[in-house]
């Protein structure tokens, strides 16, 4: 089995057109998306229809679910901007988004854990960064789980874990549209993947065990950070074209 995972495209349409490119040379078994679909001062509308006619299995992220919450304050400028913009038939969408799907008893499709959109799973907060977090703590926020691979997003940090303890991996395939943030939550930290290219991964099953492939996909990053900057968001465009946030 070769499957390619895909998270957190923040209505970013322009990177996941080039990972949809990228992917017709890997031609996967299937492709999973784990959330994070269409928040964004880009093109959520364009985003959520291309997801809609793929129908690939998708994880709802925190920002799913509150844009299908409806009735977004002015404030929060992300979900506020993206409620704006969707057709009622991608808030249907989203709003049938489930929180995990346990797409076959090897592998588990979460957001950020499966107990929480908004938490970290392999990552910890030190000194206002987003940092890999200690193996028991890791394990621990696992507890209850069984599958052997569990594939998360929310971080936007490409990372790859195994467990030894409990003979278990973590993938993280990074961010396909936004590879780094500001967040204030749970305290004030960024996220930065140092790079601007379209992130996504490849887990292939085979008879030795598993092989795992972190791609770096190049687009034009720089049409979206103008269009993160036309629609007032310079906090966006600096991550969108150079993967730093200052």
């Amino acid at each position: 089995m070769k499957l390619a995972i895909v998270a957190d495209i923040h209505g970013n349409v322009l990177a996941l057109e080039a990972v949809l490119a990228d992917l017709e040379r890997e031609a996967p078994d299937a492709v999973v998306n784990l959330g994070d679909c269409v928040s964004g001062p880009l093109w959520p509308e364009e985003t959520a229809s291309l997801l809609r006619d793929l129908g690939w299995p998708t994880v709802r992220g925190n920002h799913d679910r509150v844009v299908a919450s409806g009735n977004v304050p002015a404030t929060n400028r992300t979900d506020s901007f993206t409620c704006e913009r969707l057709s009622p038939e991608s808030l249907s969408w989203i709003s049938a988004l489930e929180p995990v799907i346990q797409l076959t008893d090897e592998i588990l499709l979460c957001h950020g854990t499966p107990d929480s959109d908004l938490a970290h799973l392999t990552e910890t907060i030190s000194g206002g960064r987003l940092t890999l977090a200690r193996e028991d703590v890791i394990a621990d926020r696992l507890k209850g789980v069984s599958a052997p691979l569990v594939c998360a997003g929310h971080t936007h940090i490409p990372r790859l874990v195994t467990l030894a303890g409990k003979r278990q991996t973590v993938l993280n395939p990074g961010s396909a549209g936004l590879p780094g943030y500001h967040d204030d939550t749970p305290v004030p930290h960024v996220s930065e993947a140092g790079t601007p290219h379209a992130r996504y991964a490849i887990a292939e099953r085979l008879a030795e065990g598993w092989r795992f492939d972190l791609r770096a996909v190049t687009y034009d990053w720089d049409r979206a950070a103008a269009e993160a900057l036309k629609n007032g968001r310079p906090d966006w465009a600096k991550p969108l074209a150079t993967g730093f946030c200052s």
